[in-house]
């Protein structure tokens, strides 16, 4: 802790400096030599129509705001935790930050994010549902506005689908968990599989689809503590896939160690009937798609709990250390208007968390699955692991490796419970005491 409160001393002295000697304001802010508000965005879109979006409405923003003025900065998802764990500790965070909800817990904790309540206007406090806030809230605080998400979806080969006879579900009618595992099984013949699971990284697909069967795994105490318990509704999700790998052959082994972009070669050359993605997929698949490939998008199968599962909003925070927060909050207000949320979310081929953005039409179209999409997006839940204090170590020490052996079916379900519950309990025993 002393070593952290000099650090930051240090760098405070050091951006003191900085502003001495730049001629800057003595408030702690970025201004220029006109006395202009000078605010750093760092945004983490990537696809080229995220990031044409976001830099144009920024360029909206400077020219009607000339006291405010706003500094797109690109940032990437890659390690973003750590670096902005560096930004904040050497006193050099930008002033609006955006990350994923799940990624924010230790941020609020530490004291590094600001506390957006008595900032937040009434119009997008009001517009964003009490679910998508609840991603972002942190003890008392609430430390990002949660904009951009999407649901994990089917997206299937329509020849294959339609050829074949079976019923084709919908967000209305969706298919059961065993209605799915039957499916898989009939669109399966030689040479192909009726499903791959990109399953790479396990941990957070599986928990999420779990709550459709009302899997929790998490479970929060009167006391404020989590623990793991492994019931009847987590076993669902991850029984069926296991069975179907294993016992139906229905789902190809090989897509297990896969990233979702990887299977998709084998989609087209219809290896797959289907495949599990997360719903901005779609734009890989309307870019990489050869000529005259026809393809739907289903919702996810639906268990006890429906159509429930989990997300992790992406999200714009302010830094505690921000001299500007209400300007900050402005410009965030600006940025999420819901004709601009939609154009957000168009670019990211995601849904905004907004209630007047997804209502609006551009987002109900049948093209390219928006309106499945769309349908789904009162389902949506707070990923289970959301704000729970240990959850990378948990899932990358336990759950990983636990999940793969499972799904490749080296371990039963007894042995994986096993590991889940009483290892898992272990570690977040650490961060509780």
């Amino acid at each position: 802790m002393r070593a952290l409160t000099v650090t930051r001393a240090a760098a405070a002295v050091a951006t003191a400096l900085v502003l001495l000697l730049s001629g800057c304001s003595d408030d702690g802010g970025r201004r220029d030599a006109e006395g202009t508000i000078r605010l750093s965005f760092q945004s983490l879109a990537w696809q080229k129509e995220s990031v044409d979006a976001n830099k144009q409405l920024v360029k909206e923003w400077n020219a009607t705001h000339p006291g405010i003025q706003v500094d797109y900065v690109q940032g990437s998802w890659d390690n973003v935790h750590d670096q902005l764990l560096t930004s904040f500790e050497g006193g050099e965070a930008p002033d609006i930050i955006h990350d994923a909800s799940d990624d924010l817990a230790d941020f609020a904790y530490g004291g590094y994010l600001a506390d957006l309540r008595t900032l937040l206007p009434e119009r997008l406090a009001a517009d964003i549902p009490r679910q998508s806030w609840r991603t972002t809230t942190f003890g008392d605080g609430v430390y990002g506005v949660p904009f951009l998400q999407e649901p994990r979806v089917l997206i299937a080969n329509t020849e294959i689908l339609e050829s074949s006879g079976v019923r084709i579900p919908t967000p209305e009618k969706p298919w059961s968990w065993p209605e799915f595992r039957q499916i898989t099984a009939k669109l399966t013949q030689k040479g192909r599989y009726g499903v791959a699971w990109p399953l790479k990284e396990p941990v957070s697909v599986t928990l999420n689809l779990g709550l459709s069967a009302g899997g929790q795994l998490f479970h929060h105490g009167a006391d404020g503590k989590v623990a793991i318990r492994f019931e009847d509704g987590d076993h669902v999700m991850p029984g069926t896939v296991q069975a179907q790998v294993n016992t139906d052959r229905s789902a190809a082994r090989t897509a297990l160690g896969m990233s979702g972009s990887d299977t998709l070669p084998g989609f087209f050359g219809g290896k797959y009937a289907m495949v599990p993605l997360g719903f901005s997929y779609r734009q890989q698949v309307v870019e990489q798609a050869p000529e005259g490939f026809e393809w739907t998008v289903l919702p996810a199968p639906a268990g006890s709990d429906g159509l429930a599962q989990g997300v992790s909003p992406q999200t714009l925070s302010v830094a505690e250390d921000s001299a500007h927060k209400k300007e900050a909050v402005q410009f965030i207000d600006f940025l999420l208007r819901p004709q601009n949320m939609v154009r957000l979310a168009r670019g990211d081929w995601m849904l905004p968390t907004g209630t007047k953005a997804l209502a609006d039409p551009a987002l109900h179209t049948a093209e390219n699955g928006w309106a499945t999409g769309t349908a789904l997006a009162r389902a949506l839940r707070p990923a289970p692991a959301q704000s729970v204090r240990g959850y990378p170590e948990w899932k990358d020490k336990v759950a990983t490796p636990a999940l793969q052996e499972y799904y490749s079916g080296a371990i039963d379900t007894e042995e994986l419970k096993k590991r889940l519950v009483e290892d898992g309990n272990r570690v977040l025993a650490r961060y509780q005491r």
